[in-house]
């Protein structure tokens, strides 16, 4: 069953290949794509992108399952590294949330400023490589906006 996933957080769409990261970059957690986020927003809300149950909570990822389909967000690449710092949780893991439920929120601008890319992927856990295309890729889009449907 196909699952409309929505973009967490306003920014660009990008490829999965242009993220500085060979795990995401080489799909191997799964297939998706991108929010390279707006920085001239200041602190970002980021929502779940589809309704079911938050999984994994960490300050810098999440990871929401429902509709069959485990949808990972991860904040940034090596972010882990910040230990929760410049993130503010906003749900806890366990949550039952709707599609566009706040998750978590953080400032793009500084997570950027510490080194770190705050590039933004968006998979599905465990989906085949490739298997996920989206019209949206280069395109702006809102918190909320279609992004892709799960494999």
């Amino acid at each position: 069953m196909s699952v409309p996933v929505l973009a967490p957080l306003a920014g660009k769409v990008v490829a999965l290949s242009d993220v500085p990261d060979p795990v995401f970059a080489g799909q191997i957690v799964g297939s998706g794509v991108a929010i390279d986020p707006d920085r001239n927003r200041g602190t970002l809300t980021v929502i779940a992108p589809i309704a079911g149950k938050i999984l994994k909570l960490h300050p810098h990822a999440f990871v929401v399952f429902g509709g069959g389909a485990g949808v990972l967000v991860h904040l940034g690449i090596d972010t882990v590294k910040l230990q929760g710092e410049g993130f503010e949780l906003l749900a806890a893991e366990g949550d039952e949330v709707a599609a566009g439920t706040p998750i978590v929120t953080f400032d793009p601008t500084a997570i950027e400023a510490t080194g770190y890319s705050p590039i933004c992927p968006i998979v599905v856990m465990d989906s085949p490589k490739d298997s996920i295309t989206s019209e949206t890729t280069g395109t702006t889009v809102e918190p909320g906006a279609p992004l892709f449907d799960s494999p």
